[in-house]
């Protein structure tokens, strides 16, 4: 008995010990990568609320001395740059974009898991082909097309070749795959029809990958700036990220505004993920595993 716990002792410590090396060598790995990511966004904090007069002081002040609101009183009083008009645009496209992309996405991703028609396969594999086409290639026909709808200058222009993109249709099938088809046929017996069961049965037990597509999608569209700036013309209608190009345009070509209207764009993004980082890690973890 004696030898027994012996034993046992000492291969709980081997355990712990190769978990404290592990755990060392993932702070030593990814330690410098934090300060690398982290130095930046503390100086763009620190520059904006630096006056401009002090914005190539060296040493840098991480700490402004005196801290000032300057910079954020010209961006939002300064008419010609209606920078709450455009962050109330960019929450808009990104909010609306995800609900279509989401609805599309998976209203597709369940009929190529679920429902049986001429040329299923077929057609899964174009739009997987379509993959590997570049975005470049299609910029021109999408616009031209987009024009002869009358979608340019409106947030349509934004939603709808968002809503096409493959990528989320490829998840949510895959992730459709691994729902038991015993559900669904319990649900027809039920006399639930093909859409209640999408909605009530299938729908649901996906949500993981949903709240992933959607997670990504929100932040892809509240960050997109080549798109909204070729299909985007008045100024009302710009969104968050073109406004910070014009901040650095013109008469504006002032760092402390520069930083400042980065930091009002900046700010929503990393609380978003600091509220949904569980939710992320999950889905980058989860995504790979679909239909396993």
């Amino acid at each position: 008995m004696s030898t027994m716990t012996t034993t046992h002792r000492a291969a709980r410590k081997r355990l712990i010990s190769k978990e404290t090396r592990r755990a060392i060598l993932m702070w030593l790995l990814f330690l410098p990568l934090g300060f690398i990511i982290i130095i930046p966004l503390l100086y763009m904090f620190s520059m904006a609320f630096t006056t401009e007069a002090n914005q190539f002081v060296l040493p840098i002040r991480w700490i402004p001395i005196p801290p000032t609101l300057q910079n954020f009183n010209k961006i939002f009083a300064d008419p010609l740059l209606p920078l709450g008009r455009w962050f109330f645009n960019s929450l808009l496209v990104a909010t609306v974009g995800t609900i279509i992309i989401l609805i599309v996405s998976s209203l597709s991703g369940y009929a190529f898991a679920r429902l049986e028609f001429p040329g299923k396969n077929l057609l899964f594999s174009l739009l997987l082909f379509s993959l590997m086409i570049p975005a470049a290639i299609t910029l021109i026909p999408v616009f031209l097309l987009l024009r002869t709808l009358g979608m340019l200058d409106t947030y349509n222009a934004i939603w709808w070749p968002a809503a096409a993109s493959v990528t989320g249709i490829f998840l949510l099938r895959q992730h459709f795959y691994a729902v038991p088809r015993e559900l669904e046929d319990a649900a027809r017996v039920d006399g639930a029809n093909r859409f209640r069961i999408y909605w009530q049965v299938c729908l649901p037990l996906v949500r993981g990958a949903l709240v992933a597509l959607s997670i990504f999608t929100f932040l892809g569209l509240w960050n997109d700036l080549f798109w909204p700036l070729i299909v985007l013309n008045k100024q009302a209608n710009l969104t968050l990220p073109i406004g910070l190009v014009v901040l650095q345009q013109g008469s504006y070509i002032q760092r402390g505004l520069a930083f400042a209207g980065a930091f009002v764009a900046s700010v929503p993004v990393l609380i978003f993920y600091v509220i949904f980082q569980r939710q992320i890690i999950a889905g980058i973890t989860t995504t790979g595993m679909a239909g396993q």
